[in-house]
């Protein structure tokens, strides 16, 4: 088994609130991951709609999964930290949605940052989509990675 299918299985399993939430982490690779999420009884809100909160939730583990990626030949030796997101919900949410999160900026970069100062910052941007594929929100979470 690839190392990204080994993210995908420990990380897709290892939160529990995304767990218990339905998100599934459906893909990573470096610095790219996908995750869904389905509308459930438990999912939606008073509107009958995809709650913020479970959209909150597939997004950051999007995210994860694309940082996890990212440092996928460490990451036994890494500790990440989600230190901030930004949400906007741009129209509702209904039915499955997917989320797309890619790690903005050069991996180069990122990896030589780490290198030299033992510890790098950088964001993961994230796009939310229904089945049309209409975006329904979209997300900026910002990574902290220290060696561990």
């Amino acid at each position: 088994m690839n190392p990204f299918e080994i993210i995908r299985e420990q990380l897709g399993g290892a939160v529990p609130f995304a767990r218990h939430a339905g998100v599934k982490l459906t893909h990573v690779e470096a610095g790219l991951a996908r995750a869904e999420l389905e509308q459930t009884a438990t999912s939606v809100n008073h509107i009958g709609t995809q709650h913020a909160g479970a959209l909150f939730t597939l997004g950051e583990t999007a995210s994860g999964g694309a940082m996890a990626g990212l440092f996928a030949d460490r990451i036994l030796n890494v500790r990440p930290i989600a230190g901030e997101a930004q949400v906007r919900y741009t129209r509702l949410a209904k039915g499955r949605i997917t989320a797309e999160a890619r790690v903005a900026g050069a991996r180069e970069n990122i990896m030589a940052t780490f290198e030299r100062d033992k510890k790098v910052a950088f964001d993961v941007t994230v796009t939310l989509s229904d089945a049309e594929e209409k975006e329904v929100a979209t997300m900026r979470v910002s990574w902290t990675v220290k060696g561990a």
